[in-house]
Formats: C-alpha cells, sequence, structure tokens
C-alpha cells in the first residue's frame, strides 16, 4: 500500500473520531401519527406525566394506564382548529422551562403535592398582551385543555364505562320498591 494513502486514511479516520463526541445522536422525532401536531416522544410522556398528575393511580386505575394522552392528542389533532393547535403545541413545548422557572427543578423530579401545585398555578395564570405574557397564555390554555380532555377521556374510558360505572343503553325494569345498597354498582342509563 501507497504510504501517502495510509497516512490520508489515518488523518481521515482520527478527524472523524474528533467530532464524533461533539455529535448529537439523540434527536427527538417528531411522532407520525399527529398530522397536525408536531409533538415529540419527550412531550408525550410529559403530557403523560401531567395527566397522572391530575388523574393518580390509586384504588382505581389512573389516567396513564387508560392511555388518557393518546386520546387528548388525538382530540386535540382532529377536533380542535389550527390556532388552538399551535397554542396548544407552544404551551406544551414551554411547560419543561415554565416548571424549572417556577419550582427550580424539572418537573419529573417534584414531588407529587409539587406538581399539583405547578399544574394549578399554571392554570391560574393571568395572561397580560406583552410577548412574554403570550407564553404564559399558551401554557394556561395548555393546562386548563390537558385538565378538561384528561377528565373527559378518563370517565369515556372502558375501564370506567364497564368496571366502575356500568353504562346501559337501554334502562332496565322499573322497580320502584327496590333499596339502593352500597355494594350495588349505580347504573347510568343512556
Amino acid at each position: 500500500m501507497n504510504r501517502r494513502i495510509a497516512l490520508r486514511h489515518l488523518a481521515l479516520i482520527s478527524g472523524g473520531l474528533a467530532l464524533i463526541p461533539s455529535c448529537d445522536f439523540s434527536s427527538d422525532d417528531i411522532l407520525a401519527a399527529y398530522e397536525n401536531l408536531k409533538v415529540t416522544a419527550s412531550q408525550k410522556q410529559l403530557l403523560g406525566d401531567i395527566s397522572n398528575t391530575i388523574i393518580p393511580a390509586g384504588e382505581l386505575k389512573g389516567a396513564l394506564e387508560l392511555e388518557v394522552p393518546d386520546f387528548i392528542l388525538v382530540m386535540v389533532n382532529d377536533c380542535m382548529t389550527s390556532e388552538n393547535q399551535m397554542l396548544f403545541s407552544s404551551g406544551l413545548a414551554a411547560f419543561p422551562d415554565y416548571a424549572k422557572n417556577k419550582a427550580g427543578k424539572k418537573y419529573d423530579k417534584l414531588t407529587a403535592k409539587e406538581k399539583e401545585d405547578l399544574i394549578q398555578a399554571g392554570i391560574d395564570l393571568k395572561p397580560a398582551e406583552t410577548p412574554e405574557e403570550e407564553k404564559d397564555r399558551a401554557i394556561m390554555y395548555f393546562l386548563n385543555t390537558t385538565k378538561r380532555l384528561t377528565m373527559q377521556g378518563y370517565m369515556a374510558s372502558e375501564y370506567i364505562q364497564t368496571e366502575i360505572i356500568p353504562y346501559s343503553l337501554i334502562p332496565g325494569p322499573y322497580n320502584g320498591a327496590a333499596l339502593i345498597s352500597e355494594t350495588q354498582k349505580p347504573r347510568i342509563n343512556g
């Protein structure tokens, strides 16, 4: 082999190895399931953490176990106007910075009580008309929409409608003399 070619290859390899530590291979790809929203996997996980803070798991399954974040993203993607979708997306993108500024830590490092207080403070924001408060408006809209859709998705889930509060499309027979006991599940007739 020619010595010049060997030295050229050695220089290219060492230059490439010197650049590898500066490369960022941890790209956060946009999820393709939602055409109108530009949501990444980390943002979807954050949305799951927020919805799980709103309805945590206990005796009953929590919002995260019932896949409520998917419901939220589908509802925002399919049922909202483009302006509201943009407001929701910008609020979702601005929420980690808001959490870090307000609480001093990342959202996932907070305790359950701190998360609840942070979400409540975000819902209660009073934005003005300056560009800085536009972020507050987006965060307030994002948290209000997330709270509303979390409750809607949770109550409309198959688990709630079949196991917790049985849904009957057609009312059953009328029995006016029956006593309602605490062990009997309530019936919701549509």
